[in-house]
């Protein structure tokens, strides 16, 4: 298994694109998410961050690290989002990696939370994130937010120290 950030390898690009499409988009979003991963390639901004998850040549999963998840808590970022796995690779715990991807990116850009958004209670506690309160989307939904420290307490504020 190998993770693939667009980034690192944007000769990659059309493939994360499509892989997106395929399991995001409706026929009228599909350039949601076009835009989305090539704007990235041409920003200076350390966010979004866009990545699958190969098996050998196969892309098996997908997640990306944004600033915002179309939810009303602008306030918090980065967030973890389009987290998938294929239905044939469910039950390998390989979401984990995608996870453990995005908090190790999310912590070296210098965050010290990371946040989600999900109607999928109970899950993303196995992976430390906890409930921290509901969000609401333009589309007139909601859903639960998560969030998990990056840092220790000891680590947040040596850092809060130095700066």
């Amino acid at each position: 298994m190998k993770i693939i950030s667009v980034r690192e390898h944007p000769e990659e690009l059309e493939s994360i694109i499509s892989y997106f499409q395929k399991i995001w988009a409706s026929e009228a979003s599909m350039m949601v998410y076009d835009d989305a991963i090539r704007s990235s390639l041409m920003s200076d901004n350390a966010l979004p961050q866009w990545f699958i998850l190969k098996d050998e040549e196969n892309i098996i999963g997908c997640a990306g690290l944004i600033t915002n998840d179309f939810i009303s808590r602008m306030d918090l970022y980065p967030w973890i989002c389009a987290l998938y796995i294929d239905e044939s690779y469910r039950g390998k715990h390989l979401s984990s990696l995608l996870i453990e991807y995005g908090k190790k990116k999310a912590e070296e850009l210098g965050f010290l939370n990371l946040y989600l958004c999900t109607d999928h209670g109970g899950y993303y506690e196995k992976f430390g994130f906890s409930k921290i309160g509901t969000g609401y989307h333009p589309w007139g939904e909601s859903s639960s937010i998560y969030a998990i420290n990056l840092h220790s307490k000891q680590q947040a504020l040596n850092q809060h120290n130095y700066i």
